[in-house]
């Protein structure tokens, strides 16, 4: 698949206040921090789309992109940001619980992890979450060009053995980096076969 076009379609903080034009929703999510808005770019094609930032938590609402005219890629809160208020942590969780939950337009959902650290409690928890509500999602590990060939197998094969632990089967996995577009052709391709199984 190749995004020919890619726009702010609005941000919302509730489902019911998302944009009305009902189209397929492709969410990102992850830890603050983890590389989500610059991975969006790099999807995308555009620089600035989903802004990015070197400060965690600046993402607090629920973005959707309009791609080809035909689906939505949606940009989710992070999760996990410590330096946060116990108010502002809930709040966040309220507004991904929120979407993720309730969106009926959502057909899969892409947990970013970075792939230089071993997959964290935080992550197994929201993915641990996932599994009991039933919601497809795909991993996806990010920052991949910050390791040599080698230590990142290693790596992904180490989280892979920590999921298996308890999961039977492994979701759909990918491996990107923003700053060289690996992975960029195989999660587009994912989505385009979705799409058209829809």
């Amino acid at each position: 698949m190749k995004i020919l076009q890619a726009s702010y379609a609005g941000s919302s903080t509730r489902v019911s206040r998302k944009p009305g034009r009902k189209l397929p929703e492709f969410a990102f999510i992850g830890r603050s921090n983890v590389g989500k808005s610059s991975l969006i770019n790099m999807l995308c094609g555009q620089s600035k789309l989903a802004l990015t930032s070197a400060t965690p938590g600046k993402t607090k609402v629920v973005n959707h992109f309009l791609v080809n005219d035909k689906w939505y890629l949606v940009d989710l809160p992070g999760y996990g940001y410590a330096k946060m208020s116990n108010k502002g942590r809930e709040e966040l969780a309220a507004v991904i619980s929120d979407y993720v939950r309730n969106s009926q337009e959502m057909v899969m959902l892409f947990v970013l992890v970075d792939s230089r650290h071993e997959i964290t409690a935080t992550d197994l928890e929201f993915i641990s979450f996932l599994g009991e509500n039933q919601i497809p999602f795909g991993i996806i590990f990010t920052k991949g060009d910050k390791m040599g060939p080698n230590a990142l197998k290693a790596m992904v094969e180490k989280d892979c053995e920590i999921l298996s632990r308890t999961w039977e089967e492994l979701p759909p996995m990918f491996t990107s980096s923003s700053r060289t577009s690996a992975g960029k052709e195989e999660i587009l391709n994912y989505i385009e076969s979705i799409l058209a199984s829809l």
